[in-house]
């Protein structure tokens, strides 16, 4: 059974990195297209960039919407692992499933150079969204309370995190994300 898949992100670069190094990170994802380089990544939706390195801009843009089988999460977690250090900063990824039923699933990654720049992202990242989940309902003070308790819990982790058994650094991590229409 195939799914169609939509991929989102604008992924900082640093500076010095090169297209051909771009294009070997993402070497699992573009074999998995069938591709050769960055600009052989057509995606489904004519207007869509598909995968684009705007060197001047040092930005790797990613809006691709494509087929997909078993193995395409496989190859874009290996492409997100070996692109980590080249990035300037880390930031999510957003990957929507869309299912025959017409049913959609998110996943939100997060790509970057170093695990607690993730962790920091994955942190931005829950502020945000549960700030403008409570600010629906209660005003920025009742709101603050729990994003305090939410830096408090992140705080919390990244000790645990780095007082446990060494793990090796990952250059992405996976988070759930309540399922949003996409709105570009």
């Amino acid at each position: 059974m195939r799914l169609e898949v939509h991929v989102h992100a604008d992924i900082p670069i640093l500076e010095g990195v090169s297209r051909k190094q771009i294009e070997q990170a993402l070497s699992p994802w573009l074999e998995y297209l069938d591709c050769d380089t960055l600009a052989d990544v057509k995606s489904l939706e004519a207007e869509e960039p598909g995968l684009r390195f705007d060197d001047k801009e040092l930005m790797l843009q990613v809006c691709w919407t494509g087929e997909i089988g078993r193995s395409f999460h496989a190859a874009l977690d290996a492409s997100l692992d070996n692109l980590g250090p080249y990035c300037y900063e880390a930031v999510e990824v957003d990957v929507t499933l869309y299912h025959e039923n017409g049913e959609q699933e998110s996943r939100l990654l997060f790509v970057g150079p170093t695990a607690q720049s993730i962790h920091e992202a994955q942190r931005r990242c829950m502020i945000e969204d549960v700030s403008a989940l409570l600010e629906r309902q209660f005003d920025k003070e009742r709101t603050a309370e729990v994003t305090t308790l939410v830096n408090q819990l992140f705080d919390r982790d990244w000790k645990e995190k780095s007082s446990g058994a060494k793990q090796p650094e990952r250059a992405f991590e996976t988070a759930t994300r309540p399922s949003r229409k996409n709105l570009h």
